[in-house]
């Protein structure tokens, strides 16, 4: 029963991120966090399952460890945006 709750809630951590995310947000911030959000809930979802099967949890640091390098390479995105351009906004810089 307590593992059905788990999954619900992480399940809806998952939708929430991913509502988040598809919405139209204007900052490159509130996109970020709401990757973060969606990388934490399927960290989640891994450590339920692998310890529910009792199994190695060497997955978990290899999934941790490219986490971990994609939020780097997204703050530098971030930060040399704010650099170039003097904000986050979306609408501030054109792609072509």
């Amino acid at each position: 029963m307590m593992i059905m709750y788990n999954l619900m809630v992480i399940f809806i951590m998952f939708i929430i991120g991913n509502l988040i995310f598809v919405s139209k947000n204007k900052h490159l911030l509130i996109v970020l966090l709401s990757l973060e959000f969606i990388v934490l809930s399927i960290f989640f979802l891994l450590l339920l399952l692998l310890s529910f099967i009792e199994y190695d949890m060497y997955m978990l640091m290899v999934f941790l460890v490219f986490s971990v390098c994609e939020g780097a390479l997204g703050l530098s995105i971030l930060v040399s945006m704010i650099r170039t351009h003097g904000n986050d906004y979306f609408q501030s810089f054109n792609l072509l």
